[in-house]
């Protein structure tokens, strides 16, 4: 148990430090914030949807590992689905965030997620995995005000 905590670690680590898909794509026609104030995480998503499909999406702010992490490995998880699909990716890894579920809702195509799923241990950190999550579903629904997890 210890080896894959460790490398799970790693992984959250990997992404913190090198975060994939960050900066600002250009074309974008959705975009939208989110801040946790617990913390002062703070990002903006930007997505390029086009037929109901996500062809593009990337973030920019700052802050902890786990958001970072969570939010780097959202835009690799999420590029190419359509906006349906990455609902249902969103409502799944909510689900497993909050202990909503019966344990499987990281399987069938989310187990590169697992390494978040310790974070439900701890309910603060909670916010800090879901927030890009929930300000991407913002950006999807073409929402203007900003996501704050309060």
């Amino acid at each position: 148990m210890t080896d894959m905590r460790d490398l799970y670690q790693e992984v959250i680590l990997d992404h913190s430090k090198s975060p994939r898909n960050f900066g600002h794509i250009d074309p974008s026609n959705r975009e939208s914030k989110g801040h946790n104030p617990l913390c002062g995480d703070r990002f903006t998503i930007y997505a390029l949807v086009e037929d109901d499909r996500i062809k593009d999406v990337s973030f920019e702010g700052n802050g902890c590992a786990i958001s970072t992490a969570s939010a780097s490995m959202m835009t690799e998880m999420l590029k190419g689905l359509t906006i349906k699909e990455a609902q249902n990716v969103f409502e799944r890894f909510h689900n497993a965030m909050t202990g909503n579920d019966e344990g499987d809702a990281l399987d069938d195509g989310l187990e590169k997620l697992q390494v978040l799923a310790g974070v439900r241990d701890y309910p603060m950190r909670v916010k800090c995995a879901t927030l890009a999550w929930h300000t991407l579903k913002a950006a999807l629904e073409n929402a203007s005000d900003t996501v704050v997890t309060e």
